[in-house]
């Protein structure tokens, strides 16, 4: 029988148990969740058993929000800990090329399609740890030559530059829409009639959780899902419809899109424990922006959720279209059926995730987050006192091109067209419907000040006078 040097022997022992206090990361990231769109956040009508029961095992947040009332500069602030507006992503892909309407008052601001290959991502940051990297389901950062290979993951999964897929339904392609007919597809394998992206996006997650479970992994499972078209399983969507509709929720087809998310969740958990990986994986569920609450013609002609309490919904900087879902299990961390009552953003899991896998904070790139850790361990329920921006210059159906600024409990939004302002307490108006801009000038005042040297200090795309607009 062979031995080990000593030094040797020391060395592997070393390395195993440095591979062992690496945790693995699950991201889970849902498209246009809804802060309420969940039983323990307060549906009266969604069925999520398997949310539920992991948020009774992990740390919720209930004042988390989205760097933006829409999904790309969400996901692009997420991969890069910055504000949309520092990295000029302050609108969706499609958007950002499109540039907007011409037969408004303003023209949208200049915004960047494509996350810049400079920018160093949370997935290059697992990669210089040793980690695998994989993204999975919707990406929506960029063309081509900006897809996930190209920012740090080892692999990707269905990711491209378009925002939803034409169809849940295999095989996952087809026109957009009468307006819009480009062809769509997302590219994840062979399948059969009747199968649901959902399940196929978490059959890859798993599958591959298997195959790479001996080494630290980060996987990024983005899913399209509740993003429109509002399509669910036939079955599921009958037990809905047999169902008494809610006070808050009652669109049986989005509740079966739910089911279908929650199922999965729980088909991932359910791998984690059987694989014994439930105690080295750090698993965070979140969105990307609040629910939609308006109709359209790809949600069943009804509006798919409310976000009540909170006024509006996406495409909005009133709390509904940036007040989303978060809950985070961190073995050995968190404790179970935990709440964190502190206003956090979609930039801070980067110098979270960052300093948690060993980068140093010095080798952390700048960024506009914060480390979460002490929350999370529960060393501190407080953050240092920071303010929260939002910067959308860009027309939504609902929404004027606007920033908004909260700071403690009061909240403005500034309106470009006009240069009209709103200020909200949000300690006794959480739905936002007495606007205090004219009984409180002082405040309203020392909000706007601060809003606009955030907005210079960034260097932040401004909308531009329309030279072809003319008062009607």
């Amino acid at each position: 029988m062979q031995f080990l040097p000593l030094t040797l022997l020391l060395i592997c022992i070393s390395q195993q148990v440095a591979l062992a206090s690496t945790p693995n990361v699950l991201f889970i990231l849902v498209d246009d969740w809804g802060w309420r769109d969940a039983g323990v956040q307060g549906s009266d009508f969604y069925e999520t058993p398997n949310i539920d029961q992991f948020a009774r095992t992990s740390l919720r947040f209930t004042q988390a929000y989205a760097a933006s009332p829409v999904c790309s500069p969400t996901r692009a602030a997420i991969m890069t800990g910055k504000h949309p507006a520092r990295l000029d992503m302050t609108i969706w892909h499609e958007g950002a090329i499109a540039g907007g309407p011409k037969n408004r008052r303003l023209l949208n601001a200049v915004a960047n399609p494509d996350l810049p290959r400079t920018e160093v991502t949370i997935a290059e940051l697992f990669k210089q740890q040793s980690y695998f990297t994989a993204h999975i389901g919707k990406w929506h950062l960029g063309r081509a030559a900006y897809y996930p290979e190209n920012h740090g993951f080892d692999i990707n999964i269905g990711g491209t530059y378009w925002g939803a897929p034409s169809t849940f339904f295999y095989p996952y392609r087809g026109a957009w829409s009468k307006s819009d007919p480009e062809l769509r597809y997302v590219p994840v394998g062979t399948g059969k009639p009747g199968d649901y992206l959902t399940d196929k996006l978490t059959d890859h997650a798993i599958q591959l959780i298997k195959e790479r479970k001996e080494r630290p992994f980060f996987v990024s499972l983005w899913y399209h899902t509740v993003h429109t078209p509002i399509e669910a399983k036939q079955e599921v969507i009958a037990h809905f419809k047999d169902k008494q509709p809610g006070v808050i929720h009652k669109h049986a087809v989005y509740a079966a899109m739910l089911t279908s998310l929650d199922e999965n969740v729980g088909r991932l958990l359910d791998t984690l424990r059987q694989l014994e990986l439930d105690r080295d994986t750090i698993v965070i569920l979140t969105s990307d922006n609040g629910g939609v609450d308006f109709p359209s013609g790809k949600s069943a002609g009804a509006p798919p959720t409310s976000n009540s309490p909170w006024r509006s919904g996406k495409g909005t900087l009133y709390e509904g279209g940036i007040r989303v879902p978060l809950m985070i299990h961190w073995p050995g961390i968190t404790q179970s059926g935990s709440v964190c009552n502190e206003p956090v953003l979609s930039q801070d899991f980067y110098s979270t995730l960052a300093s948690e896998i060993g980068v140093q904070g010095a080798d952390i790139p700048e960024n506009d987050g914060v480390n979460l850790l002490p929350l999370i361990k529960g060393e501190q329920q407080k953050l240092p006192s920071r303010a929260l921006f939002w910067h959308y210059p860009h027309y939504y159906p609902r929404m004027t091109p606007a920033s908004a600024v909260r700071d403690g409990n009061w909240k403005l939004i500034h309106y470009y067209e006009d240069d009209r302002v709103e200020l909200f307490d949000l300690e006794n108006d959480r739905s936002e419907r007495t606007n205090l801009a004219t009984t409180s000038p002082t405040r309203a005042k020392e909000l706007k000040q601060q809003l606009d040297q955030w907005r210079e200090s960034i260097g932040a795309n401004a909308p531009k006078p329309n030279p072809d607009w003319h008062e009607k």
